[in-house]
């Protein structure tokens, strides 16, 4: 029974050791961006077509998600709307939860599902590879090199599809509450512009740049991490999309929690 019980203790003790090596493995990767960052030359040749694989290709399926968003939120808070007479308050409902909630999150996931796993992938191959021990070997710094271009490219353009994702989502609604509702144009534009004020807006594009920062951190550290050939790369892809999911949530709740209270 004792043999069992260190065994035990002493797997706990060893992922525990793991989380904390892989927490600092990961804020250790994020200082050492920012520094870089600020390190000329900054090529932004590279950084503009990171912002076009990552901003720009994603900007259907980001209009796909915003727009059913906005339907499906009409359709479900209109359900109960109606038995209180107050169908034009789903404008707010929806501007709201858009511009707050459902814009900064769905964009983060639908970016960390697509382009952190193609960062990870593209890294992960890059490591097994060894063609990142040969940038090492050219005096060519990895991170300055390659996660910095995407460390920026996602810092903007995480907000800026949020944006496009809050209007898409609020005009998804704007469909449904015209042709079923019965609301006119005006009132439900009046009530948008109504509902919002610049805190829900600013609180929901701070949150997605945080997101951006999680996504390009965790999918960078697991791609340049990554062993074992073409099975560890896989893992490191899965893992990067895993994580990345539980920490946007994460960080969704606590951010939350503190613009709640400001």
């Amino acid at each position: 029974m004792n043999t069992e019980i260190k065994e035990y203790l002493s797997r706990l003790g060893k992922r525990f050791l793991d989380f904390i090596y892989y927490v600092g493995g990961i804020g250790l990767l994020g200082i050492r961006t920012v520094f870089w960052l600020f390190v000329p030359p900054l090529k932004r040749q590279q950084v503009f077509s990171q912002m076009t694989k990552i901003g720009l290709n994603s900007l259907f399926i980001v209009f796909l998600c915003s727009l059913f968003t906005g339907i499906v939120l009409v359709f479900q808070s209109a359900y109960q709307l109606q038995k209180l007479g107050a169908e034009r308050f789903v404008a707010h409902l929806v501007a709201l939860s858009m511009c707050r909630e459902l814009g900064p999150v769905f964009t983060a996931l639908v970016l960390a599902g697509r382009a952190g796993a193609s960062i990870s992938a593209e890294l992960g191959t890059m490591r097994v590879t060894e063609q990142i021990d040969a940038l090492e070997t050219m005096a060519t710094n990895p991170i300055k090199y390659l996660v910095v271009p995407r460390f920026l490219a996602l810092v903007v353009m995480l907000p800026l599809l949020t944006i496009y994702a809050n209007f898409i989502g609020i005009f998804g609604g704007y469909i449904v509450a015209i042709r079923k509702l019965g609301l006119t144009s005006t009132i439900y534009i009046n009530s948008t512009f109504e509902a919002l004020a610049l805190k829900d807006i600013f609180s929901g594009l701070f949150k997605s740049l945080v997101f951006g920062v999680i996504i390009c951190c965790v999918s960078c550290y697991q791609g340049l991490n990554a062993e074992g050939g073409a099975e560890g790369v896989g893992k490191a892809t899965t893992l990067a999309v895993v994580i990345s999911f539980i920490l946007i949530i994460a960080a969704d709740c606590l951010f939350t929690a503190f613009f709640y209270f400001v």
